[in-house]
C-alpha cells in the first residue's frame, strides 16, 4: 500500500493494517506469546527464549511498539516490555468485527 493511498481508507482500516503488519512475522508472534504467557513485563530474556540475536529481537520489539501493541519501560540498563492492554483489546474487537461481518450466502463461486 503506497503512502499516498492511505488517505482513501478509514482511520480504523489504516490502524488495523499497521497492527496486522506488525504481527505478521513468526518471531513477533512468538514474542507476543511469550509476553502473554509470562503475564508480566519481560526484561531481556527473549534472546534465550527465542534463540534469536539481540539485535533481531530489538528490531521486532521496535515494530511491535511502533504499532502500539506493546509498551516498554526503562529499568536500569534494560527495557522491559508488556502487552499494551487497550491496543490489544481494540485489535481483538476489530478482528471480531471483521470476521463477524462475513455471512455465508451459499455457493458464490
Amino acid at each position: 500500500m503506497g503512502i499516498t493511498k492511505t488517505e482513501i481508507f478509514t482511520e480504523e482500516q489504516n490502524k488495523l493494517a499497521v497492527q496486522l503488519k506488525a504481527i505478521a512475522h513468526p518471531a513477533r508472534i512468538a514474542i507476543l506469546q511469550h509476553i502473554m504467557q509470562a503475564n508480566a513485563c519481560i526484561c531481556g530474556d527473549l534472546v534465550d527464549e527465542l534463540g534469536l540475536a539481540q539485535a533481531t529481537i530489538s528490531q521486532h520489539l521496535k515494530e511491535l511498539k511502533n504499532a502500539g501493541l506493546i509498551q516498554g519501560t526503562i529499568e536500569g540498563v534494560s527495557v522491559c516490555y508488556c502487552i499494551e492492554p487497550n491496543a490489544w483489546k481494540n485489535l481483538q474487537m476489530e478482528l471480531n468485527k471483521l470476521f463477524g461481518s462475513y455471512q455465508t450466502k451459499g455457493n458464490c463461486c
